[in-house]
């Protein structure tokens, strides 16, 4: 498997529930130390993983990601594109900057990734027909609410948000035929560090900008009101969903987009 945005956060409870479960995960994240911090909590934990550190919007890297799977485990079967953060404005006040780094995070480094893997994908698709063997691979995509039904001051995140969606459904149409399930998670209100309750401004530092997160106590607390189920959820119940898609028992399930909300069904 790999993760891509796995050192922290979301992307980190995903890699530790796929390998809790046998994967081999090639974890990924911005910076080295965090990503090798997850390598060695899983070895820590008895699974196997590698690290891969380097933005998901580098030149090269997609192809960089896929080779680590193949040359360090052999294969590749479980493709998660999760790396990902906002930089939110109103439209009359959000730059081609703020526009397009949304973009290319969110839309562009997966279609990289996906790109880059099928060559891959199709080679050991048809050396398993050739042997008379079915291996069904997963391809989980990460959106968000804000991608299926907007949300004010996200034009540009999401604009991108709702466009993985649209890259999901003609994936699953294309890598049908290499048993490859392609499917998304889109996400409602999950706590992280770049959702964390934050009186003041807090900020971190991503692709060499200082970017505004956190949410404001009060925000948060009224957010967590409109959720059915009352609260915010936590990054490992994220995973959980993703994890479904990446189980036998999904195999005959594509295309599809799965909300983890919380219940909700709007903003």
């Amino acid at each position: 498997a790999i993760v891509s945005g796995s050192g922290r956060g979301i992307g980190r409870a995903i890699a530790m529930k796929l390998a809790s479960e046998g994967a081999k995960v090639v974890v990924n994240d911005l910076d080295p130390a965090p990503a090798e911090q997850t390598v060695a909590d899983i070895k820590a934990a008895g699974g196997q993983a590698l690290a891969c550190a380097g933005s998901v919007t580098a030149d090269g890297f997609a192809e960089k990601f896929v080779k680590t799977a193949i040359d360090g485990f052999g294969g590749l079967d479980i493709i998660i594109n999760n790396a990902g953060y906002t930089w939110d404005n109103v439209i009359q006040k959000m730059t081609d900057e703020q526009w397009y780094a949304m973009l290319d995070c969110h839309l562009t480094a997966p279609f990289r990734i996906l790109r880059a893997a099928q060559p891959v994908i199709r080679q050991l698709s048809k050396a398993e027909a050739e042997a008379g063997q079915r291996v069904v691979r997963k391809v989980v995509n990460i959106s968000s609410v804000a991608g299926l039904f907007g949300n004010a001051g996200q034009t540009n995140y999401s604009t991108a948000k709702a466009g993985i969606v649209g890259m999901t459904q003609t994936l699953a149409k294309e890598w049908g035929r290499l048993n490859v399930t392609v499917n998304c998670v889109a996400y409602g209100f999950i706590k992280t560090r770049l959702t964390v309750s934050a009186a003041g401004e807090a900020t971190a530092t991503i692709e060499g900008r200082e970017i505004k997160v956190g949410v404001n106590p009060d925000l948060m607390a009224a957010m967590e009101r409109s959720i059915p189920l009352g609260r915010g959820g936590s990054p490992e119940e994220a995973a959980g969903a993703v994890y479904l898609f990446c189980i036998p028992e999904s195999d005959y399930v594509s295309g599809q987009t799965l909300m983890c909300s919380g219940g909700l069904t709007g903003i």
